[in-house]
């Protein structure tokens, strides 16, 4: 199986045969390979398995970074797995260790701490290769066989599934699928590759079982041979599979689907794309949103932003680079909740750009505005999106009412500038509590009384905000 680079890698332009360097992948992507390729050989700790905050936010790995793990009881209970980048600052001309992540196990006996080494050591593996020879041991015939056998940890339950598929029939062992799906990848590699050695006597698998296990085993080769036959029937559940798969193997495989396998259906692009997103993978969920019209049928316009919607839960800087892709007519139509997500965030490059672009304050508009203005430190961004373009129903008097309990003044001004009725709103509040606010109603009742004379004298009403 392939390490797993820091590094990413393109053709060159001079020679399409050679590649060349093109930047350092992000944390966040490596982690999510690793903890792919961790899952599928059943080596997850079975607590939690995290990354760094440090790394959180698309930090990219340094260049020439090393990894090294240690393993140890915790203070408390567990066994505590730490994996650790160290590289050489030159700006700071210094040695630089970083945590990167964190695996716990709650067990504390022996075979637990022995679980957790195994673990370490496939950690090791997955960015070191577990077949290099280093070049004092090299011999001049070649590198020498390892004779030694293979050290492999099984809990209680992978024991059990090897002895019930040692005394039960052939056609009973395909109950223990999925226990034993792991056991031989940890062993030979891949189940691909113990498939091709021994044949199908251990399992029974139909073509597409293959297909998705070339996905997950990251088989590029085995995928290429297998996936054409299953266009007409699986080309759904295939994209799936491959869009959750990390690293370079699975954007490969995710584009190879999307040539030939469209169009897919709605719901298998929406999951295809929560799992492009779900392993932080930047790249390919770009590509599969950009071109979401060319590959599904029925896309609906809101598609980009409800996109974008979802991945703010848990990785932002992926929902913050859907955003400036979007066209003006994809965040028109995105669901309001995505502008109120990111007021939360008090985040104003990412707001302004939302509104520029057209959003909607939609049903939700109230508590966007209520977020902003709350404390009064950022009432600002609410005047600046309501000046922009920021669409507040003229009828929405929920949201005046928000910005009159923060007492956010010069704010319900651009309301009552953009359309709002003064006179409908307090019919409104007689039925809504609004006490301790009476001076912030006055300045509005003047405001508004300004702003009537001026419209029965024939001047120009002020330019409306929004709508």
């Amino acid at each position: 199986m392939n390490v797993i680079e820091f590094e990413r890698w393109k053709p060159s332009a001079d020679d399409p045969g050679k590649l060349e360097y093109d930047g350092q992948r992000t944390a966040a992507e490596v982690f999510e390979e690793l903890k792919h390729r961790l899952e599928g050989q059943g080596y997850l700790p079975d607590e939690y398995f995290l990354l760094d905050d440090f790394w959180k936010n698309g930090r990219e790995i340094p260049k020439d970074a090393g990894i090294f793990c240690t393993t140890d009881y915790g203070g408390s209970e567990g066994v505590y797995l730490d994996a650790y980048l160290k590289w050489y600052d030159k700006g700071q001309e210094k040695s630089v260790t970083q945590k990167f992540l964190t695996g716990k196990t709650l067990g504390e006996n022996g075979n637990d701490l022995d679980r957790m080494f195994l673990i370490s050591s496939a950690i090791t593996k997955a960015f070191h290769g577990d077949n290099a020879t280093h070049v004092r041991h090299m011999k001049i015939d070649g590198i020498e066989d390892d004779t030694g056998g293979r050290v492999v940890h099984l809990s209680q339950q992978e024991e059990k599934v090897i002895i019930e598929a040692l005394v039960e029939q052939r056609e009973r062992q395909e109950q223990a699928m999925s226990q034993t799906e792991q056991l031989l990848r940890r062993i030979t590699g891949s189940i691909t590759a113990y498939m091709d050695t021994v044949g199908q006597r251990p399992l029974h698998l139909s073509d597409y079982d293959r297909t998705v296990l070339a996905i997950r085993d990251g088989e590029l080769s085995a995928f290429r041979e297998l996936y054409p036959k299953l266009l007409d029937s699986h080309a759904d559940d295939l994209l799936i599979e491959a869009a959750g798969r990390p690293g370079l193997v699975g954007r490969q495989m995710s584009l190879l689907l999307l040539e030939d396998g469209l169009p897919f259906s709605e719901p298998a692009y929406r999951a295809a794309c929560e799992k492009a997103i779900n392993i932080n993978d930047l790249k390919k969920i770009s590509y599969m949103l950009e071109h979401a019209e060319t590959y599904t049928e029925d896309l609906p316009p809101c598609f980009q932003g409800e996109m974008a919607s979802y991945a703010y839960l848990e990785h932002r800087p992926i929902a913050k680079a859907i955003i400036k892709q979007c066209t003006d007519e994809q965040i028109a139509a995105a669901p309001s909740r995505l502008l109120e997500q990111f007021a939360g965030d008090k985040d104003f490059r990412t707001l302004s750009t939302l509104v520029k672009k057209g959003i909607s304050g939609g049903p939700n508009a109230w508590r966007t505005l209520h977020m902003l203005t709350c404390g009064g430190h950022n009432n600002w961004i609410a005047e600046d999106m309501l000046k922009k373009r920021m669409w507040v129903d003229t009828n929405d008097h929920g949201a005046l009412h928000a910005c009159i309990q923060n007492d956010a003044v010069e704010v319900c001004k651009l309301l009552l500038d953009g359309g709002m009725d003064f006179d409908q709103y307090r019919q409104w509040a007689e039925t809504h509590t609004c006490a301790d606010h009476e001076d912030t109603l006055q300045a509005l009742a003047e405001h508004w009384e300004e702003l009537k004379t001026a419209q029965a004298q024939g001047e120009q009403a002020p330019q409306q905000t929004g709508g």
